[in-house]
């Protein structure tokens, strides 16, 4: 299953991650160096709720920022109690 957002659309995207060396000009330096450059992938945080979609309560993965906003709407708690004639056997 992929990792992307029912209501926001978020999913993995992809960057880079700098490695560097030397001292900052301001810091008396002359300045940092690049010295290698590796892929890297930010993944959103993506939750599985159930939640109700078109008036039927279904598993969904959403992202936590969707969850903060107000995007899902969660489902009614049940009102179950056992009937009292299987609760006395």
């Amino acid at each position: 299953m992929s990792r992307v957002c029912h209501f926001t659309g978020k999913r993995t995207k992809v960057g880079s991650r700098y490695a560097r060396r030397g001292k900052a000009k301001y810091l008396g330096g002359v300045g940092r160096k690049i010295t290698g450059k590796t892929k890297r992938k930010f993944k959103p945080n993506i939750q599985k709720v159930r939640a109700v979609v078109d008036g039927k309560v279904v598993r969904i993965q959403v992202s936590a920022k969707a969850i903060r906003n107000g995007l899902v709407v969660k489902p009614a708690k049940r009102e179950y109690t056992p009937e009292k004639a299987a609760a006395a056997s």
